[in-house]
């Protein structure tokens, strides 16, 4: 039998299980286990009906207020007047496909270009993260004629065929690809490497050697650069740390680095407006999503043009960088700009993690507190010295937060608290949250 997907079914309503639901909750539940696909999960014991957002806060059909420490969706949060008027804006004058001309989907080719180094040079538009991802490992074949891709141990890429089979995450019930092999996380904490870089590219080379003894010819290795699937982990960046050391070894196998920046990309990591620049390194290809329209499907692979220039399979994604989505990413583009959200994530972000870890200072259930700005890693152990995952401790810490109107997830084995609010989240949401986690905390049995 499949086991649990680590990101679909470890924080999800469970009928089977649950409490009994209020009677509005229940009656919704049912009439949308009566249409919807089995194949779909919602989150916590007890689902929660929204209903309206606004920054980062959540609203339930109570009017109910949550705050929201999960959603890096809504980037420059929730509802933003802004790209809300953007959008209808654009909806209000034409939405069509990219052939055609339209100045605004060059316009932000050229502004999104001029985020990124300069041997990145070219852009296409998708509609999802998981496109991007599939067109991106299809970009990385065609120029290397390879077809063996290394990604970490819970990484998730997506959902398309292709990547699907890239994404351990999912559970067994979804097999990797034959030519797909997995790498451990760069988890600092439980490693121990006097040299977490050297460690890492070892790790990487030793699975594009069990590739080529197997008769695969090695393509790419797709990396998100926080490893946030995998329970965060950011560190140690810069020239000295775990990442370039690995890129170099890709490259001498003749291999490309693709930085799957859905996570870390646009200004969440606080450091660096993308992921892989606290690294100090150039990806050949870049895939973006989620973040990118706040809300509104659009997403994209930029590249380097002598890896782009081998796929020459004509592509058309009919609602990919379409005018409407084109206008929610521009708005998106300026907020973060002109409400300086690079640096208020870093400057919030690195209040939060100091507070936690002050917080949790001592308690064996919490091993380390680790992220770079909006992104941060609770690590849940059953005690400091094994540190080993306490999942069941971690799920109900969520179910705690919950309840008292705190959203987040969990990552990694599914002993990660996962705290990824929008970039937006303020001195007067983190002390919500600290609140709340205090009191979670003390609420679980010794």
């Amino acid at each position: 039998m499949a086991t649990r997907s680590t990101i679909m079914d470890t924080n999800s309503y469970r009928p089977e299980t649950a409490p009994p639901l209020p009677a509005g909750t229940a009656g919704l539940v049912h009439r949308r286990e009566q249409v919807l696909g089995p194949a779909y999960r919602l989150f916590y014991r007890t689902p929660v009906h929204l209903v309206r957002g606004v920054g980062s806060h959540l609203f339930d059909a109570d009017g109910q207020d949550y705050l929201d420490v999960y959603n890096n969706v809504a980037s420059v949060g929730h509802a933003h007047p802004a790209v809300v008027a953007a959008i209808a804006e654009q909806a209000g004058a034409l939405n069509t496909h990219t052939r055609y001309l339209h100045d605004a989907v060059v316009s932000y080719s050229e502004d999104l270009l001029a985020l990124l180094p300069d041997e990145v040079d070219k852009v296409m538009f998708c509609c999802t993260g998981s496109e991007a991802n599939d067109l991106a490992v299809r970009v990385a074949q065609e120029h290397t004629g390879g077809t063996g891709v290394v990604v970490s141990a819970e990484a998730y890429h997506g959902n398309t065929a292709l990547v699907s089979g890239m994404s351990p995450a999912l559970g067994t019930g979804q097999p990797l690809g034959t030519d797909v092999r997995t790498v451990r996380a760069p988890d600092a904490w439980r490693v121990g490497a006097p040299d977490l870089g050297l460690w890492f590219a070892d790790q990487v080379r030793a699975a594009i050697t069990d590739l080529e003894r197997h008769g695969i010819r090695f393509a790419a290795f797709l990396a998100d650069s926080i490893f946030s699937s995998d329970g965060v982990f950011p560190d140690p960046a810069g020239p000295l740390g775990f990442l370039a050391p690995a890129i170099d070894v890709v490259h001498a196998a003749g291999g490309v680095f693709i930085a799957d920046e859905v996570q870390p990309g646009f200004a969440r990591t606080g450091d660096a407006f993308w992921g892989f620049a606290r690294h100090g390194v150039v990806p050949d290809l870049v895939t973006m999503g989620k973040p990118m329209g706040n809300g509104i499907p659009v997403s994209a692979v930029a590249a380097r043009s002598d890896v782009l220039a081998d796929f020459q399979l004509p592509y058309f994604n009919t609602f990919g960088g379409n005018p409407v989505s084109i206008a929610a990413a521009r708005a998106v583009l300026a907020v973060l700009h002109e409400e300086h959200l690079q640096e208020h994530a870093a400057r919030v972000g690195a209040r939060l993690r100091r507070e936690l870890a002050a917080l949790t200072d001592g308690n064996p259930r919490i091993g380390e507190v680790r992220g770079a700005g909006l992104y941060i890693g609770v690590d849940v152990v059953t005690d400091p010295v094994t540190r080993t995952p306490d999942v069941a401790t971690a799920l109900d810490l969520v179910e705690a937060l919950r309840d008292r109107r705190v959203l987040t997830s969990v990552c990694g084995p599914g002993n990660v608290l996962k705290l990824r609010p929008p970039l937006v989240f303020d001195d007067a949401d983190v002390d919500r949250l600290l609140e709340a986690f205090e009191a979670s905390l003390r609420s679980q049995p010794r």
